[in-house]
């Protein structure tokens, strides 16, 4: 059974080296066919996998948010203008009771922010993200620093004129200096940190912020007519038991009975991450057909150069008959030709989307690896691909008349 098996792969292969034009536009086919399906599952891996990224630096993985309307990009219009008339602001009040009643359960980091202009000297970035927030808020949400400190506990109770700025922000007004104040509607900031690039998410980029303590933040711009509220769980506390307890906290603070809804609006992190799901799922939506159609390509492609294979081997094929040669192996050696001739392709594919990619992430720095699993799959599907367009050619091999086969020219 082994020595057959070795024949017959020995056979394949020397048909494959004797047509190399006709072989290597076969494998082409199918290199085309692999190397599309490993680059687009490849890149919808690297949209899931830097979109948690990016959620936690900006979000939190397990944060959620208490807003009056916390998800402001993610409605329509008409909803939004609805919430805005439902929900009445979170104020200081709010913030209070919260703060009274969450125990050893919750954590919060009451926030405000503002589109403004930051300038250091003659130096000015228009549309920095100023944020006013406790110091709790670095306990709460992912704040990796380059250089430098976030604000103290006590910094942030005085309201003390400090700054942590993203990395964007530095470039723009220290390109060659170490950064050391800032000025925000007319104050001025020290700057004591400068956190670590994040890149964009949404389509923004999130190394413009700039961190200032809330109550500094209120001095310069006065009390937000609104806050939005960063929470997570206490140590051992699960994110959902978190939000259970806050959402049910703020219920009995606004007297809400059982049957009412929310009077305010929660973000989690699924739902930060939902829309750049539903991108990647219209992706793969799209994906999907041209994968297929590459495959489908491939399999004619490779139909034909097996069957143009079979038709120049009739005589040969004929004569093999003649001396012995059953149906059976003519057959398996047919097959053993497609196969392999779709791995080699499928191979070939496999080396050049992961060489793509791996170009890519270097280029980009987004977290794009193929994973051993893709390049397995991938081969499969050639080796299946193979199989499939060997069966009309097999067939006809089978088929032919020994006589008319052996008096072909």
């Amino acid at each position: 059974m082994t020595g057959n098996l070795i024949e017959t792969m020995r056979q394949a292969m020397g048909t494959l080296a004797a047509y190399p034009m006709r072989s290597s536009l076969g494998a082409l086919a199918i290199a085309v066919a692999v190397a599309t399906i490993v680059i687009v599952v490849t890149a919808l891996d690297g949209i899931r996998a830097y979109t948690e990224q990016t959620t936690a630096r900006t979000f939190g993985s397990d944060t959620f948010v208490i807003a009056q309307v916390a998800g402001a990009g993610r409605v329509s219009r008409r909803e939004l203008r609805e919430q805005l008339e439902r929900n009445p602001p979170l104020q200081r009040a709010d913030l209070a009771f919260m703060e009274r009643y969450r125990g050893d359960v919750t954590i919060y980091a009451p926030t405000s922010q503002r589109r403004a202009e930051v300038n250091a000297g003659a130096l000015m970035i228009e549309d920095a993200t100023v944020t006013g927030a406790p110091a709790s808020i670095a306990a709460i949400r992912q704040i990796d620093l380059a250089s430098g400190r976030f604000f103290s506990q006590r910094e942030a109770d005085e309201g003390t004129a400090v700054a942590v700025i993203g990395a964007d922000v530095q470039a723009a007004l220290f390109p060659s200096s170490t950064p050391s104040a800032i000025r925000i509607a007319g104050r001025k900031f020290a700057v004591i940190g400068v956190q670590a690039r994040v890149g964009s998410t949404g389509g923004g980029s999130v190394d413009k912020y700039v961190w200032i303590p809330l109550r500094a933040y209120e001095r310069a711009y006065g009390a937000p007519r609104s806050y939005q509220v960063f929470a997570r769980g206490a140590e051992a506390v699960s994110a959902v038991a978190a939000e259970d307890h806050a959402r049910v906290t703020l219920r009995a603070r606004r007297s809400l009975p059982p049957s009412a809804p929310d009077n305010f609006d929660v973000l989690t992190p699924d739902a930060a991450r939902g829309f750049v799901a539903n991108l990647s799922q219209r992706i793969g939506v799209a994906a999907g057909p041209i994968s297929l159609m590459a495959l489908l390509a491939a399999v004619v492609v490779v139909t034909n150069t097996v069957l143009v294979s079979v038709t120049q081997r009739t005589r040969e094929i004929g004569v093999r008959r003649a001396l012995g040669a059953t149906r059976t192996r003519i057959v398996r050696e047919v097959i053993a030709e497609s196969v392999m001739l779709s791995l080699l392709g499928g191979a070939a594919g496999g080396f050049a989307a992961w060489s793509i990619m791996t170009g890519v992430a270097a280029v980009t720095g987004l977290p794009i690896a193929v994973q051993g699993a893709t390049l397995a799959w991938a081969l499969a599907t050639a080796a299946g691909s193979g199989l499939a367009a060997s069966w009309y050619p097999a067939r006809r091999a089978a088929a032919a008349d020994v006589i008319a086969a052996i008096r072909t020219e």
